[in-house]
């Protein structure tokens, strides 16, 4: 028991959840759990005083088609807030941007209406294949932050995306150091949303 007189387990299912809902990036491919990005988020917030769980939904390999299926699963862990980082496998595959755009919007729709605060994970192409799709297209594929009243983090990869240093081999998927980075850089645009006592 612990001072509140609740179990450790009783505790932890009362904590808020965060939901990291994403793929390969999310789900820490190449890296053991405890680099992952969601882990290391976990440790930010304990370290800031920031009492919530952080859940990995990561799957690798996953589309924004596959997120959909995966919106009730996501749902059954209760979230206060989700992290959504999909699309990239989309843009990998050449599915087309107008159905990724489309999917984003089912997902946002279904998490808002069950009251899920949800921040958007913006990513991008890879440079030799951005410039074979024209501006406009590229910016159809953002879900409007305006419509959803969304909080957007405008690069996922912002300052590790290209660094050999902090990606794997493939040099897609960061290292540790690269997801510790990642974190570093998202917290803050994720700090507004939390409450200290929730």
């Amino acid at each position: 028991m612990t001072r509140t007189g609740l179990t450790e387990e009783a505790r932890l299912r009362r904590t808020p959840r965060i939901v990291a809902f994403g793929n390969s990036l999310t789900a820490g491919l190449g890296v053991p759990p405890d680099q992952s990005y969601p882990a290391h988020l976990q440790r930010t917030l304990d370290a800031a005083g920031y009492a919530y769980r952080v859940v990995n939904a990561g799957v690798s390999g996953d589309t924004t088609a596959g997120g959909v299926r995966r919106v009730s699963w996501v749902l059954n862990s209760k979230p206060a807030i989700v992290i959504l980082e999909l699309g990239g496998n989309d843009g990998l595959r050449g599915l087309s941007l107008h159905e990724t755009q489309a999917n984003l919007e089912r997902i946002i729709q279904q998490l808002q209406q069950a009251s899920v605060t949800v921040v958007l994970a913006g990513m991008k192409l890879p440079r030799i294949m951005d410039r074979t799709i024209p501006q406009g297209l590229r910016r159809s594929t953002r879900p409007s932050r305006q419509q959803y009243h969304l909080t957007r983090i405008p690069f996922f990869l912002d300052g590790v995306a290209g660094s050999s240093s902090l990606n794997q081999a493939d040099g897609i998927h960061p290292t540790g150091e690269g997801y510790r980075l990642i974190v570093e850089k998202v917290f803050p645009t994720l700090e507004p949303l939390l409450e200290r006592n929730p």
